[in-house]
């Protein structure tokens, strides 16, 4: 299963490096963002926050747009009315079962992955 980013900073910057070789690193920057996001406490930064999370991984044409459907993309425009702590959890969701059933398999076979594992098992011993 796809852990969670926080649990292992070497293992994170691993994955977003092989992300990265695939071109598509925005899944895992977005599914952080969100992660951040839940845990502003003001609701002034809340709606900027919101519309900044938008704007650059969610809309059509963002710059760093993520893998979504139709449905889940226009849901979360429809949820920036009025943004809230919950307002990406199903984009964020999509994504993190695309990450967990397609490039989170790759990973873990990849030449990256293997190597950090031979360093680990190094560090330990």
């Amino acid at each position: 299963s796809f852990p969670h980013p926080s649990t292992s900073t070497d293992g994170v910057a691993a994955f977003r490096a092989f992300l990265k070789t695939e071109f598509s690193e925005e899944n895992l920057e977005f599914w952080l963002a969100c992660e951040e996001f839940k845990k502003t406490r003001s609701t002034a930064k809340l709606v900027s926050k919101a519309h900044r999370i938008f704007e650059e991984f969610v809309d059509v044409q963002a710059p760093r747009e993520v893998n979504i459907d139709f449905q889940t993309r226009e849901a979360t425009r429809k949820n920036m009315q009025e943004p809230s702590l919950t307002c990406f959890d199903q984009a964020q969701g999509k994504v993190h079962s695309l990450m967990e059933k397609d490039s989170y398999p790759r990973f873990l076979r990849s030449k990256m992955y293997l190597d950090l594992l031979s360093q680990s098992q190094r560090r330990l011993s």
